[in-house]
């Protein structure tokens, strides 16, 4: 394993304690805690939630135009036919 971490290394351009410097460093990232990212999941689960009822809303007040430009168009040809 060494020597083929070594030449793969020599291939690369790299060196064998600069992996690990970089290994070292990543795993010591720290992750964010559980709260956190229960946290998170509310606050994008309540805008996701708004977002539904403002498109909800929305499509209702597109339901109501569109039956009330039908209602207007038959009313002109009802009209149209009278006169």
């Amino acid at each position: 394993m060494g020597d083929d971490l070594h030449a793969w290394c020599r291939h690369k351009g790299l060196y064998a304690h600069q992996l690990q410097t970089w290994r070292d460093a990543f795993c010591a990232m720290s992750e964010p805690s559980a709260k956190q990212n229960l946290g998170a999941m509310r606050e994008l689960q309540g805008k996701h939630d708004q977002l539904e009822r403002q498109l909800r809303r929305k499509d209702k007040a597109l339901a109501e135009a569109a039956a009330l430009l039908i209602l207007k168009k038959k009313f002109q040809a009802l009209w149209a036919d009278e006169a």
